[in-house]
């Protein structure tokens, strides 16, 4: 049986690291005949560009209504680099849906791996929090949040240069 090119990438990327997932999304609007357009802008100028990402492909259902609004949804089957690119793309887009496919035995990490890992997703809870505050606080809490991020992250910051002193010594 001769392997299609697809497949060929498939296994490669899977050899060296690389996660098959499916994701499912959904999107709502009061507009019809912009869901689905929205929905293939998302797709193509958006989580193709990811970093990590090797290639998506997935199908766009009809937009449907419900109680006066559209809604629509796509299965994407995506290949990634590495786990935590999905890690970036599920934080950054919130997928309604994540299924792992392949590998299909356990995944291993680096116990760098998985502080980098943790640290990213630090990172990421603090500006997301730091997004939702925006819009909620008034100018002089903002400034308070913003004089606490900067010395968290100055704390970050001396934290990881005295592990990497560390590990150098």
């Amino acid at each position: 049986m001769v392997k299609s090119d697809l497949e060929r990438v498939t296994e490669e990327k899977l050899a060296r690291g690389g996660v098959l997932v499916k994701l499912y999304f959904d999107m709502q609007h009061k507009d019809k005949e912009q869901l689905q357009p929205l929905m293939a802008d998302l797709i193509n100028e958006h989580l193709l560009k990811e970093k990590g990402v090797v290639y998506c492909y997935g199908a766009i259902e009809e937009p449907i209504e419900h109680a006066g609004a559209f809604s629509t949804s796509a299965v994407l089957t995506m290949l990634f680099e590495n786990f935590m690119s999905i890690v970036d793309v599920a934080f950054k887009y919130a997928p309604a849906g994540v299924e792992i496919m392949k590998p299909t035995k356990d995944i291993s990490f680096k116990i760098g791996e998985l502080q980098n890992l943790l640290m990213d997703m630090s990172q990421l809870s603090v500006e997301y929090s730091k997004f939702i505050l925006e819009r909620v606080l008034n100018p002089e809490e903002k400034e308070e949040m913003g004089r606490a991020l900067e010395n968290r992250a100055a704390a970050g910051r001396k934290f990881l240069e005295k592990e990497e002193g560390e590990k150098a010594a």
